[in-house]
């Protein structure tokens, strides 16, 4: 993040079929919303198993995103360079297709397709922020598991689980990465995940799980295995 908006920042940032249009579009200065954006991306990409705007190059990526979103005017592109909105006025102009959202996946349920909506927007001033796309009603049954099995604000009680005020807290700190800096191996990645385990099967009194898919054929493995074995089916 950077506030000062007259400091000039990379344009070199984010892997192309990730970018957002501002970057693309070459805004010197852009904020948080180029990352809504690529989560916006990545959200499709596991609706539909593909990456939604796949192009060879900057220009064509651009071209893509316009084929679903349509054209943006100029309003919608208030960091655009000169270059990138001359070429945009050059283009045939192309309205919103954004149904075809419903048809990446049969997961791709109305919840699931306004939330991608409010972030796949063109404008960044106008796309979704963090802290409201994650109180967004997609992500109920997502929040309602976690919160019965995995987090540490929460405590177990007598009648069940006493659930904290607020499910979706903010965060006032920035993310610490000091936590890598012991993971300098593979088998000491694996220990901590191990320990992680251990440590949430003992905290939780819940036996909610968390959703898995049931045609992962790493599942079916698993649960082929146990059969041979004669262990019982979870």
């Amino acid at each position: 993040m950077e506030p000062d908006e007259s400091v000039a920042m990379t344009q070199e940032v984010v892997t192309q079929y990730y970018r957002a249009p501002e970057i693309l579009m070459g805004a010197v200065h852009y904020t948080s919303a180029v990352d809504l954006w690529s989560v916006g991306c990545i959200f499709a990409e596991l609706l539909s198993r593909r990456i939604l705007f796949q192009a060879s190059a900057p220009v064509q990526q651009l071209d893509r995103i316009t084929e679903v979103l349509g054209t943006p005017s100029f309003e919608d592109m208030p960091t655009a360079c000169q270059g990138a909105r001359d070429y945009i006025r050059s283009r045939p102009h192309k309205p919103a297709a954004l149904n075809q959202f419903y048809s990446l996946s049969d997961q791709a349920t109305h919840e699931a397709v306004h939330l991608l909506c409010r972030m796949l927007v063109l404008n960044p001033n106008k796309r979704i922020t963090a802290a409201d796309a994650l109180t967004h009603p997609y992500l109920d049954e997502g929040r309602l598991r976690f919160h019965s099995c995995m987090c540490s604000c929460c405590t177990p009680g007598a009648q069940g689980r006493n659930f904290c005020g607020d499910l979706e807290p903010e965060c006032p700190l920035p993310f610490d990465y000091n936590f890598e800096k012991s993971l300098t191996s593979v088998s000491r990645v694996k220990d901590k995940i191990y320990k992680f385990i251990q440590e949430q099967q003992h905290r939780t009194t819940s036996k909610l799980p968390l959703c898995l898919n049931p045609q992962a054929a790493s599942l079916a493995k698993i649960q082929n295995a146990r059969v041979a074995s004669g262990a019982e089916l979870p």
